[in-house]
């Protein structure tokens, strides 16, 4: 029996994507420096900084050139602080397993990485933080399953015991759409941990407190030179398991 060749479409369909993939990886590691996250020097990661054009770039001509708004070439304190948790704290992860939710350039899925995590998954819908994912986890000599799928709206049963996500309530529609999943994995047997440097529409019942930074930003970024950020447990609710069903 001979095997059967993948139908002409779908092998330039994957040329297609894997071109488009080193496309990315070109792009990120042309328009980046490496360098350290301040709040988390253990971890080397490609970043806009004050002598990348990225940095300089405007929104515009980024829209020109197709890429999306590059969150993923920044260190959010969110991310900052948890990963910081996650390395100064590593039985949180130690041979677990664990996805790090809108990853971007993957600075909390690393440091569960270099914390002992058993397995780490990483997703982020933009093509360009994909790219810069796996460069960095390359660049730390960990290994990071990247996934592209936007997972909130997938049909997937896949199980993590630790679901990390920084920085994900800066806009409504982002929440709307991010924590009511994480809600529902948080009723389960998941550990559900989130960095937040006082968004706006960050949670503020069902929730505890793990630990309190003060995470140094960039001035042009934030506005200010450190941020209070707080790394939060998210916990079930009675609404979010049904009411009188006990506690996982």
């Amino acid at each position: 029996m001979t095997r059967e060749h993948a139908p002409a479409p779908q092998r330039d369909a994957d040329a297609e994507a894997a071109s488009a993939a080193e496309r990315a990886a070109a792009f990120v590691a042309r328009e980046t420096a490496v360098a350290c996250p301040p709040f988390v020097p253990e971890v080397r990661l490609h970043l806009a900084t004050e002598v990348t054009p990225l940095w300089h770039a405007t929104e515009a001509a980024l829209a020109r050139a197709g890429v999306p708004p590059p969150y993923w070439a920044f260190s959010w304190a969110g991310g900052q602080a948890l990963a910081r948790y996650l390395l100064d704290h590593p039985a949180t992860v130690a041979g677990k397993r664990v996805l790090d939710l809108a990853s971007g350039g993957g600075v909390v899925a690393i440091a569960a990485a270099l914390a002992g995590a058993g397995r780490v998954s990483a997703a982020d819908i933009d093509p360009f933080a994909a790219a810069a994912l796996r460069l960095n986890a390359a660049l730390n000599g960990v290994t990071v399953d990247v996934i592209t799928e936007d997972l909130t709206a997938s049909a997937a049963t896949t199980a993590w015991d630790v679901i990390v996500a920084g920085d994900v309530c800066y806009e409504r529609a982002m929440v709307d759409r991010v924590l009511p999943w994480l809600r529902q994995k948080a009723a389960g047997a998941t550990a559900v941990l989130v960095g937040d440097p006082g968004r706006a529409y960050c949670p503020s019942e069902a929730i505890e407190e793990l630990a309190r930074y003060l995470v140094p930003t960039p001035l042009d970024l934030e506005g200010r030179e450190q941020r209070e950020t707080r790394v939060l447990l998210l916990l079930p609710r009675p609404s979010d398991r049904g009411e009188g069903q006990p506690s996982p």
